[in-house]
């Protein structure tokens, strides 16, 4: 909670600073690209966390942060069509063998908006509740009222800067996506995809990026059991094992040859 409440005004502090004219190029840059890894991947695995909570507040307090960073679908997309169809060709989250970070970038966020959209609506007519109830206006409006809020705190500079760095942050919150599923399917019989377990997903023990990320790279775990609240979360040794931390393999996704060279032959070995 304390991580998700001090996100917005250091959201704003941050954007501040690279809007006005009392820090250098070089050091705009260097606040960007640390910025964005931290709103990416600290920030997204705790609103990940508060969007997983039975608690309304908690729930809403995250579905905020994701709004903030003009990424607000993906709370939908998540929670309706990732956990359920993680792994499989219906779930535009999970990346394919050979497919690189790039490709699958621009997939998964189309893909997430669209099919987060549909799931909701779904639930809506089960219900018989009006379109205007879906929560995409919130994260639509809600993005917008951000930008605009930029823009008058801070004039088009500001507006860019606040852009760009969410921009930044979503790539990297896909790039987790992207590592964490990379190559891995689930079997199909009947036409229904076997239960989810943990060969589905890819897991990094490393303490140190795992405390920063709270534990979202126990990943198999999370999917397994998405209720369990992160501290209690277990690292299974018949899953997946990424060869070096999250962080570590999220760089080296960001080259498609040497990410193939690294990471396919290791998806083969749990091909269905």
């Amino acid at each position: 909670m304390t991580l998700a409440v001090i996100h917005f005004p250091l959201f704003a502090w941050i954007v501040w600073g690279l809007a006005g004219d009392h820090l250098s190029v070089a050091a705009k840059v260097l606040l960007f690209l640390a910025a964005g890894l931290y709103f990416g991947q600290v920030g997204n695995s705790n609103a990940h966390e508060l969007i997983h909570r039975g608690s309304r507040a908690l729930n809403r307090l995250g579905r905020w942060v994701y709004i903030s960073l003009l990424f607000g679908h993906h709370v939908s997309a998540h929670v309706l069509v990732h956990h359920r169809f993680v792994a499989t060709e219906n779930d535009p989250n999970s990346a394919r063998l050979g497919e690189n970070y790039y490709r699958y970038a621009l997939r998964a966020w189309r893909g997430s908006f669209v099919q987060g959209y549909r799931a909701e609506a779904a639930r809506l007519d089960r219900v018989n509740r009006s379109p205007w109830r879906n929560p995409y206006v919130l994260y639509v409006g809600g993005g917008l009222a951000f930008c605009l809020l930029a823009l008058f705190a801070g004039g088009i500079t500001a507006l860019i800067a606040y852009v760009l760095l969410a921009l930044y942050s979503q790539a990297q919150l896909l790039l987790s996506d992207y590592v964490q599923h990379y190559g891995l399917s689930r079997a199909v019989k009947d036409g229904k995809p076997e239960p989810v377990g943990h060969r589905h997903s890819w897991n990094a023990p490393h303490w140190f990026s795992s405390g920063l990320m709270l534990n979202a790279p126990r990943h198999s775990d999370h999917h397994a059991h998405p209720s369990r609240a992160y501290p209690s979360l277990e690292l299974p040794q018949d899953g997946p094992m990424l060869p070096r931390s999250l962080p570590a393999m999220a760089s080296l996704a960001l080259f498609p040859a040497q990410w193939r060279r690294v990471m396919d032959k290791r998806a083969a070995k749990w091909a269905v």
